[in-house]
C-alpha cells in the first residue's frame, strides 16, 4: 500500500485580503507559512517519495515547508506543473470578494465561485479546471503511487477539488459544498488501483 497525501497551500497574502487571486502568483502570509509548519510537523513521519505541485509560488513554498520537516527531503524530487494551478478567476483576479459582491451581487457571485460549470467572465469553471487537473492526475501522480511511491500534491482549493471529485466519484452537484481548508492534508491509500480516504 502506498500514500497520497493532498495539501492546499497555506493562507496566501490575497485569501488575508479577500481578494480573488486564481493564477496570480502571490506569496503566503504569516499565518500561512504557520500553516505549512503545522502541516510539515503532521508529516514529519511520513515517508514521502515524490512532490507535486503547481506552478504558483504559494504552493511550492508550503511544500518546501512541508519538507523541511521530512527526513528524506534533499533527495525527494519535485515536479511543478501549471495543469495544478488555481481555478483561473479571470476578470475577477485581484478584485475584493466583498466589493465584486455588492457590484455584481452576492448570488451572481456565489454561481461563479461556487456552481461547477459556470466560469467568471474570461475565467475557468471548476468543470474546465477538471479538464487539465484530472489528466495530469490520472497520467503523472497516479504512475507515482502504481511504483509504490508515496506521494505529496501541494496545490489550490479548486484544483484539489477537481481531484477529489475524481478519486472520491462525487457528483457535479455535491462537489460545489466541498470545503478543502488551507494546510490540513488529507490522507488516501492506494491500494491494487483503488484509492480510499483514510478517516
Amino acid at each position: 500500500m502506498t500514500r497520497l497525501i493532498l495539501v492546499r497551500h497555506g493562507q496566501s497574502v490575497w485569501n488575508a485580503a479577500n481578494r480573488f487571486t486564481g493564477w496570480t502568483d502571490v506569496e503566503l502570509s504569516d499565518q500561512g507559512v504557520a500553516e505549512a509548519d503545522g502541516a510539515g510537523r503532521q508529516l514529519a513521519d511520513v515517508r514521502i517519495d515524490v512532490v507535486h505541485t503547481s506552478d504558483l509560488i504559494r504552493a511550492q513554498r508550503t511544500a518546501e515547508i512541508i519538507m523541511r520537516h521530512n527526513r528524506a527531503s534533499e533527495s525527494v524530487p519535485t515536479r511543478c506543473d501549471w495543469r495544478l494551478n488555481e481555478r483561473h478567476y479571470g476578470a475577477l483576479q485581484g478584485l475584493n470578494k466583498a466589493e465584486t459582491a455588492e457590484k455584481h451581487g452576492a448570488e451572481q457571485v456565489h454561481i461563479w465561485r461556487r456552481s461547477y460549470d459556470v466560469a467568471p467572465p474570461e475565467g475557468e469553471s471548476l468543470e474546465t479546471t477538471a479538464q487539465r487537473t484530472i489528466p495530469y492526475f490520472v497520467d503523472e501522480i497516479v504512475p507515482d503511487l502504481e511504483q509504490g511511491h508515496n506521494v505529496l500534491v501541494s496545490a489550490h482549493g479548486n484544483s484539489l477539488r477537481s481531484i477529489v471529485m475524481h478519486i472520491e466519484d462525487i457528483s457535479s452537484e455535491d462537489i460545489v459544498s466541498l470545503e478543502i481548508p488551507t494546510g490540513e492534508p488529507i490522507h488516501y491509500t492506494y491500494d491494487k488501483g483503488v484509492i480510499t480516504r483514510d478517516e
